[in-house]
């Protein structure tokens, strides 16, 4: 024991220099906001030239364990995984203890750096000055590490806040534009009845529905639904919309209109998105409703005796191709109390605990039990049903109902 040296007084004076130098150049190099890669150099040379500290690693955990510093070292620790031993430690520990690949004992001590309970790095030094192999110049290291690491980490939070809150922002704005899309009212008078429902998945859906006047005794009513969900998936809805009231203003050969939408598609989408639609033209006059089935959910044309005709035919689904392979639009007789309902896959795609899709068979029992019920109690009823058929607590992808009622 009486062979055991102290440092005296003025040994630690200048340690305790030291340490406060090292404080106030890592404190300086964080107030100034530098970005990490100057951040990691300053605290480098900060240990180095200040604390004499000549071998360091530094690793830091995001989806995984990542070297980020290392000096001093025989081996490169950037290209050597941190082992669990090392990993589970929540105490400064000497690595001669671990039963761990002797690379690691390029290092003497390895230094866990928590905040809040949580591990965000470990240190680990080596070839140091004998005071700090002392627990309490191990735990100075420990708390200068844990200024500029938590200060990095709080760097990171925000910069993921503010990507958070843009996103947000984007959302919202994709969210108005969509809105905007939906016609304002729907018409109830003594041709039609039209009632509409729309139940997105998510803040920004991919379904579509509209009603556009053509003249004194037409319109075009219309349901889609764009693979995928999100802003490219409102974006590109919104440019089916503005293309389908531009082209519709143009002409009203449905033909021709589904054709230019398919090419306005084509050349827009992004990431493979593509969109089905049912479109109808009604003439009032002749009671007559042309319409083209773009790779859709048949609509259902429900008749007074509750018999029905599934609207099928029509095309591929738009955007797939540059030019449609086949294009068919089909005309059909609407006679008096008939009830036209389009919708899109979140409607039939429900399953129940047995893994049995609701599908278009139960759709259609549905709407011949419901037949004489106004829309809006068909939709609510309808939406109940398939609410009590999901086996899951929510629905897997939008819904939208659009029902025609022909007086």
């Amino acid at each position: 024991m009486s062979d055991l040296k102290f440092p005296t007084i003025e040994q630690e004076l200048n340690l305790k220099k030291l340490e406060l130098a090292a404080l106030l150049e890592i404190t300086k190099a964080i107030n100034n906001n530098l970005p990490e890669e100057a951040l990691y150099k300053i605290f480098h040379f900060t240990l180095l030239a200040q604390l004499n500290i000549r071998t360091l690693s530094l690793f830091l955990i995001d989806e995984e364990w990542e070297c980020k510093l290392c000096f001093g070292t025989e081996h490169n620790f950037r290209e050597i995984g941190l082992p669990e031993e090392i990993a589970e430690l929540r105490e400064i520990t000497s690595l001669a203890d671990l039963n761990i690949d002797k690379r690691w004992l390029d290092f003497e001590t390895v230094i866990p750096i928590i905040h809040n309970g949580r591990i965000l790095a470990f240190v680990m030094i080596g070839n140091v000055h004998a005071y700090y192999t002392t627990l309490g110049a191990l735990s100075f290291v420990q708390t200068l590490s844990n200024i500029i690491l938590v200060a990095m980490e709080n760097r990171r939070l925000e910069r993921h806040r503010l990507t958070q809150e843009a996103m947000r922002k984007e959302i919202e704005i994709a969210r108005e534009v969509q809105n905007m899309l939906f016609p304002k009212s729907l018409p109830n008078n003594l041709d039609v009845a039209i009632h509409a429902t729309y139940i997105p998945h998510s803040s920004i859906g991919g379904d579509y529905y509209d009603f556009i006047p053509i003249d004194q005794d037409q319109f075009l009513f219309c349901v889609a639904d764009v693979s995928g969900k999100g802003v490219p998936a409102s974006l590109l809805m919104s440019n089916f919309q503005a293309g389908l009231r531009t082209i519709l203003r143009q002409t009203n050969d449905l033909h021709t209109i589904v054709s230019e939408l398919n090419d306005l598609i084509y050349r827009n989408a992004i990431a493979e998105k593509f969109i089905t639609c049912f479109l109808g033209i009604y003439n009032r006059k002749t009671r007559e409703m042309s319409y083209v089935n773009a790779g859709h959910n048949a609509s259902i044309l429900l008749y007074e005796n509750t018999s029905y005709k599934l609207l099928e035919d029509g095309c591929t689904m738009l955007g797939i191709f540059d030019q449609l392979p086949f294009l068919t639009v089909t005309k059909v007789q609407v006679p008096p109390n008939s009830f036209v309902f389009s919708y899109t896959d979140g409607l039939t795609e429900v399953f129940n605990k047995e893994d049995d899709e609701f599908g278009l068979e139960n759709t259609i029992k549905f709407l011949q039990c419901c037949r004489f019920v106004s829309s809006r109690n068909i939709h609510t009823q309808l939406l109940q049903e398939i609410n009590s058929y999901n086996s899951s607590t929510s629905f897997s992808d939008d819904i939208t109902l659009l029902s025609c009622r022909f007086k």
